[in-house]
Order: C-alpha cells, then sequence, then structure tokens
C-alpha cells in the first residue's frame, strides 16, 4: 500500500469502512405518530385527485404516442444520419416514457380510478419483454412488500449483485461491477427473467416444472416484442431494413441504460438500509413505513429528469404510496422530508451524479468479503 498517496489512501479507506445504520430506535407510540402523519398526506392527495391528475396522464400518453409514431416513420430514413439520430432519440424516448411514467405508474393502479381502458392498471402491457403479469407480481407484491428485506426481496441486487455483508460470499461477487454494467444494459431481459427466480431453481427449491408458466408467458412476450421490433418495422421497410433495425436496437438499449440506472438508484444508494426477516413479525404499518422511506433513495434534477425517471426520482415518496400519481410526489417530498426530521430518521437524497456514485461504491465494496476488506483497512491504517 505504500505506492498510495494520502488522498488515495483515505478514499479506499473510506470506500472499505464498515457502514453503520442510521436509524434511531422509535418506539411503538412515536411509529404510531408516523403513521398518522404519513396517512394524513396519502388521504388529503386522495381527496384532491381529478381532473388535473387524469389530463397529465393522458398528455403523458399523447407524447408517447406522437414519440413512437415519429421515430418509426423517421427510422427508414436513417441511412441520413440527421434522420437516424432524430428516430431513435425519438422512440427512445416513446419506450422511456412508457416504462417508467407510464407502464410501471399504470401498472401500480395509481390511474385506476378513471376508469379509462388504456390505463388501466391490471390490463396495462408495457413496450418491453418482460411480460406485464410477472412483473405486477414480483414487482408490486414481492419487491414493495418485502422492500430491502435480506432473503425476502430478490429486487436486491437481483441475484446478481452481493450489496450486504449479510448476504453470504461467493467467488462470483468479485465480478459485481461487471454485473451491474452487463445488467445495466440488458435490463428489461434482467426484469423479464426475474420472475423464473433461477436462483431457486438451482438449489432445489423450485422446479422447473413450477417455473414453466413463468417461462411461457415470458417466451410469448419475448417473441413479440423481437418480432415488432426486428421483423415487423424492418419488413415494412426492407430496402433500408438493416438501418431500422440498428436504430430499434440502440433506442432499445438507451432504455435499458436509463431505466437500469434510475432503478439502481432507487435502493443500492449508501445509507439505504437494509433489514432482517425478523423485522416482518408482527409488522405494524408504522414500521412497514419506517422501513420505506429508510430503504429507499432520492436523486434530485429538473423536472424533465424526473418525468423520464418516472419520478421514481422520489423513491421514498413511491415507496411510501406505491398507488398514488407519481407526478404528486414532487409536491408530497418536502413534507416528508420534514416529517422524517421530526423523527430524526434519515432521508435520503442527492444529485443523480452523486447517487450513482454511491451505488458504484456499494457494488464494488462488497464484492469482497467482510475479512478482506478488513485486511486491506488494516493493511491501510499502518
Amino acid at each position: 500500500m505504500q505506492h498510495l498517496n494520502k488522498q488515495q489512501a483515505q478514499f479506499i479507506e473510506k470506500l472499505l469502512a464498515k457502514e453503520e445504520s442510521q436509524l434511531p430506535a422509535l418506539n411503538e407510540e412515536q411509529l404510531s405518530e408516523l403513521q398518522k402523519d404519513l396517512d394524513a398526506i396519502r388521504d388529503e392527495v386522495r381527496a384532491d385527485l381529478g381532473q388535473r391528475d387524469a389530463d397529465y396522464i393522458r398528455r403523458i400518453y399523447r407524447i408517447h404516442r406522437t414519440c413512437e409514431i415519429a421515430g418509426r416513420v423517421m427510422m427508414p430514413l436513417g441511412f441520413i444520419p440527421p434522420f437516424f439520430v432524430a428516430g431513435v432519440l425519438s422512440l427512445s424516448l416513446a419506450k422511456i416514457l412508457d416504462n417508467m411514467e407510464i407502464g410501471h405508474n399504470v401498472m401500480h393502479g395509481q390511474y385506476d380510478w378513471m376508469n379509462d381502458p388504456l390505463i388501466n392498471g391490471p390490463k396495462y402491457e408495457w413496450d418491453t419483454v418482460c411480460d406485464a403479469d410477472s412483473w405486477r407480481h414480483y414487482h408490486n407484491f414481492e419487491h414493495h412488500h418485502y422492500t430491502n428485506v435480506i432473503g425476502m426481496d430478490r429486487d436486491y441486487g437481483y441475484t446478481v449483485m452481493r450489496l450486504n455483508d449479510d448476504i453470504p460470499w461467493r467467488p462470483a461477487n468479485l465480478l459485481n461491477l461487471v454485473n451491474l454494467a452487463v445488467l445495466t444494459v440488458v435490463f428489461q431481459w434482467g426484469v423479464g427473467l426475474h420472475d423464473y427466480e433461477v436462483e431457486r431453481v438451482i438449489d432445489g427449491r423450485k422446479t422447473m416444472a413450477q417455473q414453466m408458466p413463468v417461462i411461457n408467458r415470458f417466451t410469448r412476450k419475448m417473441s413479440r416484442q423481437t418480432f415488432k421490433d426486428y421483423v415487423f418495422y424492418p419488413a415494412l421497410t426492407l430496402p433500408v431494413a438493416p438501418v431500422v433495425i440498428a436504430g430499434n436496437m440502440t433506442a432499445n438499449f438507451i432504455r435499458n441504460v436509463w431505466a437500469g440506472t434510475v432503478i439502481f438508484m432507487g435502493h443500492f444508494t449508501e445509507g439505504a438500509e437494509t433489514f432482517d426477516k425478523s423485522c416482518l413479525e408482527n409488522e405494524s404499518k408504522g414500521h412497514w413505513y419506517l422501513r420505506q422511506l429508510t430503504g429507499s433513495a432520492n436523486f434530485t434534477g429538473p423536472v424533465w429528469m424526473h418525468i423520464l425517471s418516472g419520478h421514481l426520482s422520489h423513491q421514498i415518496e413511491h415507496h411510501l404510496f406505491p398507488d398514488m400519481p407519481a407526478h404528486r410526489y414532487r409536491e408530497i417530498a418536502p413534507r416528508i422530508e420534514a416529517i422524517a426530521a421530526k423523527y430524526g430518521l434519515p432521508y435520503s437524497k442527492g444529485t443523480f451524479a452523486h447517487q450513482y456514485g454511491t451505488v458504484v461504491k456499494r457494488v464494488a465494496k462488497y464484492s469482497l468479503p467482510a475479512k478482506w476488506r478488513n485486511k486491506l483497512l488494516g493493511a491501510l491504517q499502518k
């Protein structure tokens, strides 16, 4: 370690240092008060839902459709570089809006009160290889119910990244950073296969036969998506089909990278709390709120960034109120932060770059077992 200067050594020491929980011990009375404070905000917004919320989501839906049509129309002209760039960007925007601000939020039931068949949570199907029924199962129920509970929330690391010392270390975890990069690039495929629970099939907790309905749903949806983007639309423009295929592939790549990056910042940031299964025993609504508030993280940015992230830039508010129209999160965020301060609770937020930096730091840190990190720390401190 002698070749490291003081600043480099301090950086590595901070990277490897043990994370300490920031959670104060709230008693049952305080948890009950926390619940009342948060329920009051939820009830106030519910009572105020109406035309402006319907106008908002319909406007976003029109923008999404306009961008998709514009992208599909421009793509055959992609042999002219400006048209290729414009077509890819337009189609990328359409896919991002469909996945983030529309699909994710609609399938949470945020707009079911409208009774609009185009924006109906149980029936909405999005533009990705992940079939909506599988996603509604493992995301709406599993992830939101067991948020950051080690061994229960399979979204925590997506089974390919180790993010906590409570997760046993395996040599494959040395590839943590590689897995982060790969999963970001192929994010829709990772999400699409997530409900298959491959790790539980491998260790024998589930059988292939039990999981075949999931595989069949994924196969049907994947086939439709790949046919649409790489056969149907290119076939309509046969002379320039390779250009259209390249454009569609690039748009999917951009959507994957954006969606993966945004979603990883929701719970993988430095300071996001994790929990033992024991916390689920007789868990009150107040404690559930506490877990959602402290196990999630926000990032700051301009309005367009909030919209393109599906307002998962306000992951804390989303996890407190997953069925509240997401565009309302920006309005209530200052009140949620004030409530966190009232009870001495952490409220994780930072710039996009800062929060993603802490994700990379956490992924790198837990690629090593604790004993290796301790040895490195000891060498640095000599």
